[in-house]
C-alpha cells in the first residue's frame, strides 16, 4: 500500500453533523404544518448519501430539542447546515443557526448570516443585481397596507411576498391582468401572510432557468450546466410558473406536469448567465454554493430573478438535477459542498 494511502487510511474521519430541518416541530411553510411523507424520502435519500461517503463520521440532527446545548458541549469537526426551514422550523430564524455556529467558532457550510438577510430580502437582491449590471425585471416594491387604489397599474405581472422562501405566497393565481386580479390577489395576501410587504413585479413570459454553484472564489468554484424548468405538459390556462403547488401539493398539476430538464440555449447566452451568477455570488458573500434564478423577457434575455444561498439540498431538487447534467452522482455533490466548507475554513 502506497504510503499516501496508508496515512489518508489512518487519519481519523471528519465528524459531520448535518443539521436539517426539525421534524418534531410544526412547519407553517407545509401542507397541514407538519412534515410530509415526501419530506421524508429525500431526507432518507440524503442521510444514505453522506453514509456512503468515505472518511467521514456522520450524525443527523433533525430534532432542534436541545441542539443549542449539543452543539456547545459536543463540537463536531464541521456543520453541514441543511436547516433551509429556520431553528424549529421559524423562517424567520433560518440565520440563528449559523449565527451561533460562529459564537461557538464551529466551522459550517454555506451561507453566513448576513448573507442569508440580504438574500431572503429579494428587492435588495435585485438593487445589487441591477447596481452589478444584471438585468433584472421591472418592479414596484409594495408594503402591506397600501390600498388597493394605490397598486401599480402595469400589467401582466406576478406578485409575491418580498420576504419568503420555497414560493410560499406564489400561487397559481400570482400572474395578474387587471386592477380586480391585482386586488384580489393582495387581498389573499394580506389574509394569508399579514403584514407581508409584496413586489409587483414585470411578468416575463420566456423561459425558465436555473444556475447552480458549488465552491469558493478562492478555492474552485464550479458552474454547473443550466437548467431549464420545462412547463410544456402544463393544462392549457394555467400560468407557467413555479408556485407554492408545484412544491407541496402532489395532486396539483404544478407539481405533476412540471419537469427539469438540460437547457438548450445558446453556449454564449449560458456563458454569460454562469459569469453572472459567479459575480453575484462574490458580491453577496456566498459560500460553498448557490443557485440563481433567471427568467427571459419577451426579447430573450434573461433576468435575475432569485438568489438563493442556501438551496435545496434534495436528491430531487434543482441543484441535483444541475450537478447530474454535469456527471455529478448526489453524493457527490454533497462531498464537493463539504469539500469546499472544508477548504474555506480548514476543518
Amino acid at each position: 500500500m502506497p504510503h499516501e494511502q496508508a496515512h489518508r487510511e489512518d487519519r481519523a474521519p471528519c465528524r459531520l453533523a448535518v443539521i436539517t430541518g426539525d421534524h418534531a416541530a410544526a412547519d407553517p411553510t407545509k401542507p397541514g404544518a407538519h412534515y410530509n411523507p415526501e419530506d421524508f424520502v429525500t431526507h432518507n435519500a440524503m442521510v444514505a448519501a453522506f453514509e456512503s461517503l468515505p472518511g467521514y463520521a456522520v450524525e443527523v440532527i433533525n430534532d432542534h430539542s436541545g441542539l443549542i446545548d449539543r452543539m456547545r458541549d459536543a463540537p463536531p469537526d464541521l456543520v453541514v447546515n441543511f436547516c433551509d426551514t429556520g431553528y424549529r422550523n421559524q423562517p424567520s430564524r433560518e440565520l440563528n443557526i449559523p449565527a451561533y455556529l460562529e459564537l461557538l467558532e464551529i466551522p459550517y457550510t454555506g451561507a453566513s448570516p448576513a448573507a442569508m438577510v440580504i438574500c431572503y430580502d429579494k428587492q435588495i437582491v435585485r438593487l445589487v443585481a441591477e447596481a452589478q449590471g444584471l438585468p433584472v425585471p421591472k418592479e414596484a416594491f409594495v408594503a402591506a397596507d397600501t390600498p388597493n387604489a394605490e397598486l401599480p397599474r402595469d400589467f401582466p405581472a406576478l406578485i409575491k411576498p418580498n420576504m419568503a422562501d420555497g414560493s410560499v405566497g406564489i400561487t397559481k393565481d400570482s400572474v395578474v391582468r387587471s386592477a380586480d386580479e391585482a386586488a384580489a390577489y393582495f387581498g389573499w395576501l394580506r389574509r394569508t401572510l399579514p403584514g407581508r410587504d409584496a413586489l409587483f413585479q414585470e411578468y416575463l413570459p420566456g423561459p425558465e432557468y436555473g444556475i447552480g454553484v458549488i465552491g469558493n472564489p478562492e478555492g474552485v468554484l464550479t458552474v454547473l450546466p443550466a437548467l431549464e424548468v420545462d412547463f410544456s405538459a402544463l393544462p392549457a390556462g394555467l400560468n407557467p410558473i413555479l408556485s407554492y403547488e408545484s412544491k407541496t401539493d402532489p395532486e396539483s398539476p404544478y407539481w405533476t406536469d412540471i419537469r427539469f430538464k438540460r437547457a438548450e440555449l445558446p453556449a454564449s447566452l449560458e456563458a454569460e448567465m454562469g459569469r453572472q451568477a459567479e459575480r453575484l455570488f462574490a458580491r453577496l458573500g456566498l459560500r460553498d454554493y448557490g443557485r440563481f434564478d433567471f427568467r427571459c423577457a419577451a426579447d430573450g434575455i434573461p433576468r435575475l430573478m432569485e438568489v438563493n444561498p442556501n438551496p435545496a439540498w434534495a436528491n430531487d431538487g434543482k441543484l441535483a438535477f444541475m450537478a447530474g447534467f454535469a456527471g455529478i452522482d448526489y453524493p457527490r455533490m454533497l462531498e464537493m459542498i463539504v469539500e469546499a466548507a472544508r477548504f474555506r475554513t480548514g476543518a
